[in-house]
């Protein structure tokens, strides 16, 4: 292998697949990148690839041998990363082993590997590398239709859902947000067991079979599809889903990982048919006040508490920790209708919640104390719900 490329591509490349590359292998190929050259097609393709999430990036060079070989990724990484940005970078390995190579790897204590050179405008650099034999295939999904997702529905999807999913591997299936494909619309929905964010958008997708279908993906794996997509202005991203396989492509990235095995939880029959309390805040107000109480509730269990006095037109909020301080905010209602009524909730929760309502205005709707509640945008035309559990009011 022979080529000769930028030291912005490679590190970029190389920062973006790193995050697939397993923090503690079970086997050493494992924390490494793959590193691919074609000749023919003056390509090089980086590919991290921990057993769940993997991810595999094109980029342009000046390739002159075509070849493979596998690098450790933080090693390689830490010093492509430190090297100029305007300096050209030569890579090479010999395509078979040299005279020298049964002398080398008797030196060199984590056993037997290949050579490989990096060499800069201001020094050179051999790193030892594994063969491109040992890195496990990344997994491709069998399903040959490709169905085509709005780029700009699958951000706003995973921006408003992420932050919902569990993060206890005891409730496997809640770690991981439900995606649901139909013809029409797409789904996206998270919860924790606490709270719940389902986020619904239009998708006019003759891709899709007429029954559609609903996968379970991690969350690790769609944050990292989220980083990926914050920086891209594609209309569309094609998914392939197989049998406990998704797999997201674009031009000169994939992203792979496996699906989430179980049920997920009917979640819709979560939120209540019917409200007997309702009023309507400004988001902006109504999350800085609470940004400003959480100062005190975060000092002990987080939770904040809601006046709603519908008659006055206010809503007051309330966080009290013994032996610490209190603090107290209020903010103008919109409108109200129903009885005045005091909830509890776990501050974080309803700040993440209103963080990513994509209005400037909210509706609380919601019964008894217990009960779940739900926030809901005013206007606009993204149908978006955040369900959160109440905390109880010891009295």
């Amino acid at each position: 292998m022979k080529l000769t490329c930028s030291q912005a591509a490679l590190n970029s490349n190389l920062q973006c697949v790193s995050r697939a590359v397993a923090s503690r292998p079970t086997h050493p190929v494992l924390a490494n990148v793959l590193l691919t050259a074609d000749e023919g097609t003056g390509k090089v393709s980086l590919t991290g690839f921990d057993l769940s999430l993997g991810i595999q990036t094109t980029f342009e060079a000046a390739v002159e041998q075509s070849g493979a070989i596998t690098l450790p990724s933080r090693l390689l990484g830490d010093i492509v990363s430190r090297l100029a940005t305007d300096s050209p970078l030569s890579l090479q390995s010999p395509t078979s082993p040299g005279p020298d190579s049964a002398d080398d790897e008797a030196d060199n204590e984590a056993g037997p590997g290949l050579s490989f050179q990096l060499t800069a405008r201001t020094g050179a650099y051999t790193v030892r590398g594994m063969p491109a034999e040992d890195f496990p295939e990344l997994p491709m999904a069998q399903s040959p239709v490709a169905v085509p997702l709005p780029a700009a529905a699958l951000r706003d999807g995973l921006a408003r859902t992420l932050f919902a999913t569990s993060s206890d591997d005891a409730k496997q299936i809640l770690t991981g947000v439900h995606l649901a494909v139909s013809p029409d619309r797409l789904e996206f929905a998270a919860t924790d067991g606490h709270r719940l964010a389902v986020l619904t958008r239009a998708n006019a997708n003759s891709g899709v079979a007429d029954e559609g279908f609903a996968v379970t993906i991690p969350a690790r794996s769609l944050r990292e599809l989220e980083h990926l997509l914050a920086a891209r202005s594609e209309e569309t991203i094609d998914l392939y889903h197989d049998q406990g396989q998704v797999v997201f492509l674009r031009a000169d990235q994939v992203v792979t990982s496996r699906t989430l095995d179980g049920v997920y939880p009917k979640y819709n029959q979560l939120v209540p048919e019917a409200f007997s309390r309702s009023f309507t805040v400004d988001r902006v107000l109504l999350l800085t006040a609470l940004e400003r109480v959480a100062v005190l509730a975060d000092q002990q269990n987080s939770v904040v508490k809601l006046s709603v006095a519908t008659a006055e037109q206010n809503l007051g909020i309330c966080a009290e920790v013994q032996d610490v301080g209190r603090g107290d905010e209020s903010v103008p209602l919109i409108d109200g209708d129903g009885a005045d009524i005091d909830v509890a909730f776990n501050v974080r929760y309803l700040l993440d919640g209103l963080k990513v309502l994509p209005a400037p205005e909210v509706q609380f709707q919601l019964n008894e104390p217990v009960n779940p509640v739900v926030l809901r945008p005013v206007g606009g035309d993204v149908q978006f719900t955040y369900l959160v559990m109440p905390v109880q009011i010891r009295t």
